[in-house]
């Protein structure tokens, strides 16, 4: 569990930021909080791109996005080069997102899914580690530059 966790989300997804991360603390993790700090109305670019830079950058490992659908969190998240986010709804679909495309951010649905399955599905992506192999192979070949 020495992970180091970046959470960020947008209002629609706040009330399942606010559980997952407490959650995570509880569970031993350290996790850096990129907002909101409210359920106010924001923008939801301005939230994923912080935390997608902190995992660039190496000041945290992995990371969690949480959105009304989960997709403009990860369309957003997505166009920084060194990101793979996908978005998770099941969860297997978040393990296979780790062994399978070594997904760096999971992106939560907060409208679609209740709270103790986002609090697994978030579990299953910290624990899950990449196979690699074959799989190693095809995700070298995503990255554009």
């Amino acid at each position: 569990m020495s992970k180091k966790i970046a959470i960020g989300s947008d209002h629609a997804g706040f009330e399942y930021k606010t559980a997952v991360l407490a959650f995570l603390q509880d569970e031993g993790y350290t996790v850096e909080d990129f907002g909101p700090a409210t359920a106010d109305s924001v923008d939801y670019p301005d939230f994923a791109h912080p935390v997608a830079t902190s995992i660039e950058n190496g000041q945290n490992e992995l990371g969690i996005l949480v959105c009304g659908s989960a997709n403009g969190v990860a369309i957003t998240a997505n166009k920084h080069q060194g990101i793979r986010a996908a978005i998770a709804w099941q969860n297997e679909i978040s393990a296979l997102a780790r062994q399978h495309n070594n997904a760096n951010i999971v992106c939560i649905p907060a409208r679609f899914i209740d709270i103790e399955l986002a609090k697994k599905i978030v579990k299953t992506f910290l624990t899950t580690d990449f196979e690699g192999g074959r799989h190693g192979t095809r995700v070298n070949k995503i990255a554009c530059t």
